[in-house]
């Protein structure tokens, strides 16, 4: 029986993760070598597969910003996510730019969905629904902004 080709195999492999979710080039880079692929056959791999379509990390780039803001997560924290992802700010900052006038929604459902529509009794409690959300990643201007705002 023949041995089978080392670049199908990697094809395949690379195929099965990208069909469970979309991957950025170093994302699927990082799981095939972990796999004890060799650096070489997985560029080929990778290669081919965006030839065929079947990586796309624009696609990638926009399913992920939808789907962490629709979770409550802001700007600064999907890019810097994209980011340990290997995606470059030229491919992320267009998906998130798309989304600009979405945001403040987005933080006030999050906002709303932890500490209700009662505002902040005094400066503690502001600053620690300030932190929240500077966790979830919107940005600070945007935040004072909207705990600011007169209800």
């Amino acid at each position: 029986m023949a041995e089978p080709d080392p670049l199908t195999e990697i094809v395949d492999r690379a195929r099965r993760l990208l069909a469970i979710r979309e991957h950025s080039r170093l994302e699927l880079t990082r799981k095939l070598r972990s796999r004890g692929f060799d650096d070489a056959g997985i560029a080929q791999a990778i290669d081919r597969l965006v030839v065929e379509g079947a990586l796309d990390e624009d696609r990638m780039v926009e399913q992920y910003v939808a789907e962490r803001a629709a979770k409550g997560f802001g700007p600064l924290r999907i890019r810097a996510e994209l980011y340990e992802k290997g995606l470059p700010d030229t491919l992320v900052d267009p998906h998130l730019d798309t989304m600009r006038d979405d945001w403040v929604a987005y933080m006030a459902e999050i906002y709303d969905r932890r500490f209700g529509t009662e505002p902040p009794s005094d400066r503690t409690e502001y600053a620690r629904r300030g932190r929240f959300l500077e966790q979830r990643g919107f940005p600070s201007e945007m935040i004072r902004r909207f705990l600011r705002r007169p209800d």
